[in-house]
Formats: structure tokens, C-alpha cells, sequence
């Protein structure tokens, strides 16, 4: 689905009404909400065959195909031109050259979910510190007509070819040194292996020190990208290697060469690190990026990068929005420390624009266990520091939160790490409900064809009605926990836990 200025604007206030899910949040909005239509109302996941990890789709209901992928997935698929793509790890080699611990990209043909190519990108070797061992590739990839835009484990930006090397090879011509690694032999590219267009090295052209893993998704506006570089702390979680490196940078989408790069010192003051996606925003004022930062603010940034100090662009500031309570930055008169479950926490969950405004709440990294939350409403035709004079309402029953909201008629969809699933008032900040699924929630809410999905940590999959009442519609346990967000094309719906990405469809 190309972006022509119509359907550009049309993305950016409204549900996709398409059959493709090119687009981790369904559109620069990043709402979680689809237009398809005829998605089973319950399945069966099925069971594996003996000795195997391969499903048995005789013992499945609704499951048009399953797939292997490797042993961990915490990106989101995407679905676009009959090709599903999603982020994994090695543990399941394709391909007998690329062996070892390496981040994936599968691309599989939709309607059967055999493996078409990959993407195999080597470790940093720096361990858990910045490239984390078999998390594989986290960031969805985002589809732009015959492009697709993803970050690496390596923290780099790269831009695909939908074909990978069928086609031919394009722009960048060493993938075989790149799949190797450093220092190694290249290896022999052959029509498995993805075509990389060009690559933007994050560490390399403006000095990040990616934490624990690089991720987000890439924000895609027409002729531009804005990316999260995942710049954070060392493995000391006191010391910021790279305080003045940006959190977010402007490319140009055909070179990948840098437009611009943010200089608001989030860095500076950045509690962990910085992996929730960019979102875009158009009001009848201004066009702008919405972030949600490490140092617990949500910014907007005007699109178009100006004149800067040494002759480098920069990201104009329009506001910023410091969405942690008071209540959670000091206690009896002391600051509270980071991590502490009382105190403050950064922005992971992405920010959703709906009707001018953006919801975002605050969470921190898994590791760090439960914790007080924040659910925050912004009023986005403010200027400068807009916390008391943009804040909407705050919702702060919700627990610490690094998932996205659905946002339909005016209710508020989200889950929280503490595994509670919460209906809020789009206007008000009320709570309708709120239920306790059982266990952690990692992923996301995905309202479609009237139902409300999601999928927590015990691989309970849960379908509600997407309604102030609650109604549980179905719940369908999964033969491994599901940490990524449900999506939906094409009257298919995608659930993938860490082994298995599975394609459910009405039969």
C-alpha cells in the first residue's frame, strides 16, 4: 500500500479500512485498531505432531496455516503484496549457510506460510548489553510499496527489497560480507536471502549505545522516516555512554541519508533506554511527531529539521509532556529511585493520536517486575511545557504498561505488565472495566471485526467485545506465551508465540 497525500492524511485520523497490515499500528496513527472483517470468533491452536514441532492442523479449528519460526518473537508481523513478514532468531535454521546465534526477518508467502527468504543479520557480540543473545529482531517491518524499513539487532536502519534477491540485487551490494559478520568470509548469496537497498548505521553516524536490544518501528511519512535509536544506558544501569546522541533522528526514505536528529537532552536524562515508537499527528494547526521518551516525557516534534549548531540539522521542539505524577518522582520529600515500583518510569508503549489528541502510558522494562503506572491523555495544540496545561486527564489505576491502546467510539483499550486489561473513557478517563487476564501482558490490543484481542505471558489468548460492558467472547490457550501484538489482514488474524506464527481463519 503506497502512501500518496490523500490516504496519507486520511491514515493519520482515521481506522485503515485495508486489506493488507503493512504497518505496526495500522497507519502513522498507531491506533491498534483494523477494518477487516469475517475473523473467527474462536480456534484452536491444535496440537504438535509426536516428537515434533510441527502442528498437527487435523487437531486445529480456524487455523489455516502454522509455521515455524525460531525460538523467540517479540515483533509484531506484518502482511502486505501476499507476503507476511515477521522477527525471530536462528534457532530454526533456513537456510544451512547462516548458522548461530543471528536476528531474523522471514518473509513467507500468505496464503500457504511457506518460507520465501530472510534477513540474517550477525550479533554485535556484546552480549546482553546491547544485542541480547537469541532475541532475535524485534522491530516490525514496515512495508512501503516494494520497500520494507526495520531496525536490526545491530542497531541499524535498514531499507528491503519486498523480493528480496529474486529480483536481482539493489543498492547496497555486500550482503554476503554483511551476513558473515565482521572479519569473515562472505558468504554466497543465493534468491533466500533478503536484498538490502541501504543501511544506516545508528551507532556509527550518530554515536548510540543501543541497550539490551535495538527496536521500535520505523515511522514511514511520505518521503521521510523517524526512527528511535534505542540509545541507553551501559550494562551498569548507572552510566550513559553516549549522553548527547539523539533519540530520535529524520532520515530521508530513498538514501537513508540523516535529515535531522532531536537535541532536547533526552539522553541526558533518560532512566533505561529509549524503544517506543514515533507516531504522527495532523491538527489544524500543525503536522508533527508525537514521542514517547526514556526520560518519562512525550514530545512532539515539528516534521521538517532546521539549521542547527556545526551546521547539522535538528528537530524543532513544540512541547514536551511529562507524563509520571508527582506523587511517583519524590516521597516524604526524597526523590524516589528508578527502578523502584513506587517511583518513576520511562515511555516503551507508543503514543496513539485520536481526535487531536495522544494517549500514552508509562511502564518500564519487564526485568524490572510491576510497578505503578500512568495513562495519560494530551491535548496536542499546546506549545512548550504543556504538563499541566496539555494533560487532559491521567488514569492511574493502570500498573506500569509497555503496551500500545485501541481506541474505537471513543473507548480506551489497553493492557498493563500486571496482566489487567483496562476500558477507559476516550474523553474523561473513566474506567468502565477492568479484567485480570492472569498473567503478564507484553503485547498489545487489536480491535477487529468487533472484537477486542490479546494475548498474555500463560499464552491465554482472550477475545472481548470491544464495548463499556465487558464480554468475554472466547479464551484460547496457546501452546507457548504470546509477547507480541495480534494483527490482522485479509480476514486472517495473527497470533504468534515464540516458536509458532500462526495464520486463523474461518473455516
Amino acid at each position: 500500500m503506497r502512501f500518496s497525500v490523500l490516504p496519507f492524511v486520511l491514515l493519520a485520523t482515521a481506522p485503515v479500512f485495508a486489506a493488507d497490515a503493512p504497518f505496526w499500528g495500522d497507519g502513522p496513527a498507531r491506533n491498534m485498531i483494523s477494518g477487516e472483517t469475517g475473523l473467527p470468533d474462536t480456534f484452536d491452536p491444535g496440537k504438535f505432531k509426536p516428537n515434533t514441532e510441527e502442528v498437527d492442523l487435523a487437531t486445529a479449528k480456524n487455523v489455516k496455516w502454522v509455521a515455524k519460526i525460531g525460538s523467540q518473537c517479540y515483533g509484531n508481523p506484518t502482511i502486505a503484496g501476499g507476503k507476511v513478514y515477521v522477527g525471530t532468531n536462528n534457532e530454526s535454521p533456513r537456510d544451512p549457510k547462516i548458522q548461530g546465534d543471528r536476528g531474523i526477518v522471514m518473509c513467507l508467502d500468505e496464503a500457504t506460510g511457506k518460507f520465501l527468504w530472510q534477513l540474517a543479520v550477525p550479533k554485535l557480540g556484546t552480549g546482553k548489553v546491547s544485542d541480547w543473545e537469541f532475541l532475535g529482531i524485534c522491530s516490525p517491518s514496515q512495508v512501503d510499496g516494494d520497500r520494507i524499513y526495520l531496525i536490526s539487532n545491530r542497531c541499524e536502519v535498514l531499507c528491503l527489497d519486498t523480493n528480496g534477491m529474486a529480483n536481482g540485487n539493489d543498492g547496497y551490494q555486500d550482503e554476503g560480507k554483511y551476513m558473515a559478520g565482521t572479519g569473515k568470509l562472505a558468504i554466497a548469496v543465493g534468491p533466500g536471502d533478503a536484498d538490502i537497498v541501504w543501511r544506516f548505521d545508528m551507532r556509527d553516524e550518530v554515536g548510540v549505545f543501543p541497550h539490551n536490544i535495538a527496536s521500535s518501528g520505523v515511522l514511514i511519512l511520505p518521503d521521510r522516516l523517524f526512527v528511535t535509536t534505542s540509545n541507553g544506558q551501559d550494562w551498569s544501569h548507572i552510566n550513559i555512554p553516549s549522553p548527547k546522541a539523539p533519540s530520535l533522528i529524520c532520515l530521508d526514505k530513498k538514501t537513508g541519508k540523516l535529515m535531522g536528529e532531536e537535541v532536547s537532552g533526552i539522553s541526558e536524562r533518560l532512566f533505561h533506554c529509549n524503544w517506543s515508537s514515533p507516531a504522527y499527528s495532523k491538527t489544524a494547526e500543525r503536522e508533527q511527531v508525537v514521542f514517547g521518551a526514556g526520560d518519562g516525557f512525550t514530545y512532539g516534534f515539528d516534521l521538517n529539521p532546521v539549521d542547527g549548531p556545526d551546521d547539522f540539522k535538528i528537530l524543532k521542539e513544540l512541547w514536551r509532556f511529562d507524563g509520571i505524577p508527582a506523587n511517583y518522582r519524590v516521597k516524604n520529600g526524597k526523590p524516589i529511585k528508578y527502578p523502584s515500583p513506587e517511583g518513576p518510569s520511562e515511555v516503551i508503549a507508543t503514543p496513539v493520536i485520536y481526535k487531536n489528541r495522544a494517549y500514552v502510558s508509562i511502564g518500564q522494562d519487564p526485568e524490572h517486575g510491576d510497578g505503578v503506572g500512568s495513562l495519560s491523555c494530551i491535548d496536542l495544540t499546546k506549545s512548550g511545557d504543556i504538563s499541566k496545561t496539555g494533560k487532559v486527564w491521567n488514569y492511574d489505576k493502570i500498573t506500569r504498561s509497555i503496551s500500545t491502546p485501541s481506541i474505537i467510539n471513543d473507548l480506551v483499550f489497553v493492557g498493563d505488565y500486571a496482566g489487567n486489561i483496562h476500558c477507559v473513557d476516550a474523553n474523561t478517563g473513566q474506567a468502565y472495566w477492568v479484567h485480570n487476564s492472569g498473567s503478564h501482558i507484553w503485547g498489545s490490543t487489536l480491535v477487529a471485526d468487533n472484537k477486542l484481542f490479546i494475548g498474555n505471558e500463560d499464552g491465554e489468548f482472550f477475545v472481548f467485545a470491544p464495548t463499556k460492558e465487558k464480554k468475554i467472547l472466547a479464551k484460547i490457550a496457546f501452546p507457548g506465551p504470546v509477547y507480541s501484538t495480534p494483527v490482522a489482514a485479509n480476514s486472517t488474524l495473527y497470533v504468534a508465540t515464540p516458536t509458532h506464527l500462526y495464520a486463523l481463519a474461518k473455516k
